[in-house]
C-alpha cells in the first residue's frame, strides 16, 4: 500500500528549493528591470498576479508568512504592471531558470510527467495561489515545464502549509521563529528567515509549548498534501522521489 503522506514528506524538500529558486534568480532579476519594478514589486506582482487585479488584502490572505503592510506596500507598488503581463514575465524567469539549472537533467521528461498528474489530481481549497498557477499553460520543454510544476506544487504545500498553522493555533510569525528553514537560499534559522519576510524587530520568543503546535503543522500539511500524491502508485512514488533527488543534485 502506498504511503502517500511519506510521499509528500519525501518530496518536499526539493520542490520547496526547485520550485521557488528562480525567485531569487538572476532571471527574475532581469523581469524585474524590464518591468521598472525595484525591490519585492515584481515577486509580488508576478507571484500573485494570478490572483487578478485585487486589493493587497486578497494578496496577503494567499501570501499569510509576509506581514501585511510589506504585502501592500509592494503589491500597490507593481500596479504600474498589467498582472497578466506581470505572470507571464515571471513565468518566463521560472523557465529560463529551469533551462539553466535543469537543461542537463536526463529525467526532467519523467519528472514533469508525473508531477503534473500530482498537480491534476488535487484540491484547489485553501491554496488559492496553486490554483492560480496551475491553470497557467506549461512550455513544451522539459525543463521549464518540470520546473514550472514544481512552482505549482510548491504553491500548494505553501496554501496549506498557512491552513496548518492556523489550526494549530500559531500565528505565521511564530511558526517561522520556531525552527530553522530550508529555503531557495539554504538553511534558515527562524529569525534569519522572519528578518528576509521584514517582520519588524524585535520578535517575540516562542515557548516551548508552542513546539509541539509547529511539529504538528508540519505533520498536518504532510497529510493534507497526501491526497494529490495519492493518484502514484508504489512505483511512481518512488520514482517521482528519485528523480527530484537527482534533480535537486544537477541544478547544485
Amino acid at each position: 500500500m502506498v504511503d502517500s503522506q511519506a510521499t509528500a514528506a519525501a518530496a518536499k524538500a526539493a520542490i520547496g528549493k526547485l520550485g521557488g529558486g528562480f525567485m531569487i534568480s538572476r532571471e527574475a532579476k532581469a523581469v524585474s528591470e524590464r518591468a521598472g519594478l525595484a525591490g519585492r514589486a515584481m515577486y509580488f506582482r508576478g507571484r500573485c498576479g494570478v490572483l487578478g487585479e485585487v486589493d493587497a488584502d486578497v494578496v496577503r490572505s494567499a501570501v499569510a508568512f509576509f506581514p501585511a503592510g510589506h504585502v501592500r506596500a509592494n503589491w500597490e507598488a507593481g500596479r504600474s504592471l498589467p498582472v497578466d503581463k506581470a505572470v507571464e514575465l515571471y513565468a518566463e524567469a521560472c523557465h529560463a531558470w529551469g533551462r539553466r539549472r535543469l537543461g542537463s537533467f536526463d529525467g526532467a521528461a519523467r519528472l514533469a510527467e508525473l508531477l503534473e498528474r500530482v498537480a491534476a489530481e488535487a484540491e484547489v481549497a485553501g491554496a488559492p495561489l496553486f490554483a492560480g498557477w496551475r491553470a497557467v499553460p506549461l512550455p513544451d520543454d522539459a525543463p521549464a515545464r518540470a520546473t514550472q510544476l514544481m512552482h505549482v506544487l510548491r504553491e500548494l504545500r505553501g496554501g496549506l502549509h498557512a491552513v496548518a498553522v492556523l489550526a494549530e493555533g500559531l500565528t505565521p510569525l511564530q511558526a517561522m521563529l520556531l525552527e530553522s528553514h530550508e529555503s531557495p537560499l539554504g538553511d534558515m534559522p527562524g529569525e534569519a528567515m522572519a528578518r528576509f519576510f521584514e517582520w519588524p524587530e524585535p520578535y517575540p520568543v516562542p515557548g516551548p509549548e508552542l513546539a509541539g503546535a509547529r511539529a504538528r503543522a508540519e505533520e498536518l500539511t504532510d497529510r493534507l498534501m497526501a491526497p494529490a500524491f495519492a493518484v502514484l502508485d508504489e512505483a511512481e512514488s518512488a520514482e517521482l522521489t528519485d528523480l527530484l533527488g537527482e534533480a535537486r543534485a544537477v541544478a547544485g
